[in-house]
């Protein structure tokens, strides 16, 4: 698990350093793109595009204690147009808890009783 959320936050942060700031096929160009290591074990990141793509992300290494070794705690948020014309936004945490997005378009489970 803990390799799990490891690999998700360093993807997503290589992913967003190496993707193409302009998609060539739809002319797609890139607003705002900041990439920040604040620290050892420590980045945020930035990416807004002219299609109405938003991304923000911050991370910082976790220690678990002598025997649990150490992850990742993240936190940020994405939105993107949908086909329909609305605005979705969806916030997030991916720790050693796993990954836990919110937003109003998502199910959400039921009160527990």
């Amino acid at each position: 698990m803990k390799f799990t959320i490891v690999f998700v936050a360093l993807f997503s942060v290589a992913y967003a350093a190496t993707s193409p700031l302009v998609d060539e096929s739809k002319g797609v160009g890139v607003i705002r793109y900041e990439n920040t290591n604040i620290g050892v074990g420590e980045y945020n990141y930035v990416l807004e595009t002219a299609d109405g793509k938003y991304v923000e992300e911050e991370g910082t290494l976790k220690d678990l204690g002598k025997d649990g070794g150490s992850t990742y705690a993240v936190h940020g948020k994405y939105s993107y147009v949908g086909p329909d014309g609305v605005t979705y936004l969806v916030t997030y945490v991916a720790d050693e808890n796993g990954y836990q997005p919110s937003g109003d378009h998502l199910p959400q489970l039921p009160p527990q009783k």
